[in-house]
């Protein structure tokens, strides 16, 4: 391992990345909190300003995957959509499969230049994980308990605000419901079995009510679906602790741009293009690992600055008081005040795995295990 190599794996370094990431996520949740004075008086500035403090948050992941690991991750599309990205409201379909596939789409989202405005439709347990469940709800993620019946009017109904978004966003849904894991995957398929569908190797079964309601409600304001497959080269198994690592893995991405009135509007016709799209996505899968290649043309977006200077201002800001603060309890030569920073180094230890851990796929969701004790439905 060379010396920056060897830097980048260092506690110390992870716990200033840790530090700047809670201190201004913190800082920036209370702003956010007193924006919501702006909600009844002027609603689109309310979601302008809320857009920007999301992006200092979700950024700074952004910026440890593209400026600390060095990660890229290329673009294979038609070159007549790429004109379209970033300049169109979009639903985007994505397989859940690695434990840093939201990164990646993040990190597309901030080379399109609208990260913060970036939705995703996901469970209800993460609007109660502090700073980024908190921002998600000022910027109107949409939450779901996964039981349908609760389900339906409450998303519907949160879609339905999106209707007049000032701003051009990306709305994520993993159709899948959770992320691939071969147990899970063998369960999908007893239930494809049983519904007569065609087995798929490298995708779990869709969910397709949730995608369902999203293009009726989004039908109109929204021009396309892209469908995104996602898979990194020579077989690599990114996590977000080898990102912290500073390890760099290499992410190849199909992008198919597919207008929204390709898409029927007919729930059981909509219903069924879906487990179209999902083998014409396994398809893609198997064809990438025979060959190492996406279809179309390779295309990387330019790497934009703006994650960097934004870690940057808040690690300028924050840490000059942090290490001041860890002189004035290292000098004082107190033994309880040396315990007590011990006791801190080692909940921040602990805090920094229980984010990542968040991330981890044998920490998932039990959604779609039949341990679960839930048929797994449409």
């Amino acid at each position: 391992m060379d010396l920056i190599g060897l830097l980048k794996s260092q506690f110390l370094c992870h716990l200033v990345f840790c530090y700047v990431f809670i201190a201004s996520g913190l800082i920036v949740n209370a702003i956010q909190l007193c924006t919501l004075v702006l909600w009844p008086i002027n609603k689109q500035l309310f979601r302008k300003i809320n857009g920007r403090l999301c992006y200092c948050i979700s950024s700074q992941l952004v910026m440890l995957l593209e400026w600390w690991s060095g990660t890229e991750c290329t673009i294979y599309t038609d070159p007549r959509s790429s004109p379209h990205y970033g300049k169109e409201n979009a639903i985007v379909v994505l397989n859940h499969k690695f434990e840093i596939d939201f990164l990646c789409g993040w990190s597309l989202a901030e080379r399109l230049g609208i990260l913060g405005n970036s939705k995703v439709l996901a469970k209800k347990e993460l609007a109660y994980v502090p700073i980024i469940g908190w921002m998600w709800y000022f910027v109107e993620m949409i939450f779901c308990t996964r039981k349908w019946e609760q389900d339906r009017q409450t998303v519907a109904k949160s879609l339905l605000h999106l209707r007049d978004y000032p701003e051009n966003y990306l709305f994520l849904i993993h159709c899948e419901g959770t992320r691939f894991t071969e147990k899970k995957h063998q369960i999908s398929m007893q239930v494809a079995q049983a519904k007569g569908l065609p087995s798929l190797k490298h995708h779990l079964l869709p969910r397709t009510k949730g995608f369902a309601i999203t293009v009726k409600c989004l039908r109109d304001v929204v021009p396309a679906v892209y469908d995104c497959t996602l898979n990194f080269r020579n077989n690599e198994n990114p996590t977000l602790l080898g990102v912290l690592n500073g390890k760099k893995y290499h992410a190849d991405c199909y992008v198919r741009r597919i207008p929204m009135e390709d898409i029927p509007e007919d729930e059981e016709k909509c219903s069924a293009w879906l487990h179209k799209l999902y083998q014409e996505k396994d398809a893609f899968q198997e064809e990438y690992y025979r060959t190492g290649v996406f279809p179309e043309t390779p295309w990387v977006p330019p790497r934009r600055p703006w994650a960097l200077v934004n870690w940057l201002f808040w690690a300028s800001l924050l840490l000059y008081p942090f290490f001041q603060f860890l002189v004035s309890m290292v000098s004082s030569g107190s033994s309880v005040t040396l315990a007590s920073l011990v006791l801190i180094f080692c909940m921040a230890s602990m805090g920094v795995r229980w984010m990542i851990g968040v991330t981890e796929i044998d920490k998932g969701s039990a959604y779609g295990n039949i341990d679960n004790k839930q048929k797994q439905t449409d």
